[in-house]
């Protein structure tokens, strides 16, 4: 197989494989069999292996000895971890396109927020992709490469941790609510309004998750 097709293969199993971690298709903690895998998607092993070797990388893969790669998991305690990283990178994120947007942002934040709660009243989930469309704009506002590499990885952890868990349509409405009270925040330009909301939101999320793992209601910790 020439190179140039191999590596246009890899690039697209990333993706396929993204998204079937992301939605949880493939859960957190299982192992990939490469041959089953390959058989199942009509591909040759070398595009798969490369496709693994960069969500290893990424961090939704991890590679484990004598068992090979296996999707990220995560218990309570790197949960809590991984939202200090998340809410010390995001809220800096909110402050920064607060002051760094443009009316093509805004259009964009608005949009998505318009696409989510479409979805939320003709009764649709509030998947995934309703998620990363609002994050990744926000960070496209606010033009920090660093900051939206680093957010962009442990969010994705985050999703593979959650792809499993049911999720209440209240949840889904207050985590658009936010999105919605943030959109108009970093439009009106109020730093610290944004980054306040943005660390509310994210506090929330993971006290839905955490409670979810744990079964104990931890709003009183």
């Amino acid at each position: 197989m020439p190179d140039n097709l191999q590596r246009g293969l890899a690039v697209q199993m990333v993706e396929t494989l993204r998204e079937r971690l992301l939605s949880g298709r493939i859960a957190s903690g299982t192992r990939i069999n490469e041959v089953e895998l390959a058989r199942e998607l009509n591909i040759s092993r070398g595009p798969l292996r490369e496709a693994i070797r960069q969500l290893v990388s990424e961090g939704l893969l991890v590679h484990r000895p004598n068992k090979g790669a296996v999707v990220f998991e995560a218990e309570p305690g790197e949960v809590e971890a991984l939202f200090e990283l998340r809410a010390a990178l995001e809220t800096a994120a909110a402050r920064l396109a607060a002051v760094r947007r443009d009316r093509k942002d805004i259009t964009a934040l608005r949009r998505s927020c318009e696409r989510s709660r479409k979805h939320l009243a003709a009764g649709r989930q509030f998947v995934h992709h309703n998620d990363l469309d609002f994050h990744r704009a926000l960070l496209e506002a606010a033009r920090s490469p660093r900051i939206t590499e680093q957010v962009w990885r442990v969010q994705q952890q985050i999703i593979v941790v959650r792809s499993r868990q049911d999720v209440a349509t209240s949840h889904s409405d207050a985590s658009l609510t936010d999105h919605e009270q943030l959109a108009e925040a970093i439009a009106e330009g109020q730093a610290d309004r944004a980054a306040e909301l943005m660390e509310r939101h994210l506090d929330r999320v993971r006290l839905q998750m955490i409670t979810s793992m744990t079964g104990a209601d931890t709003s009183q910790d």
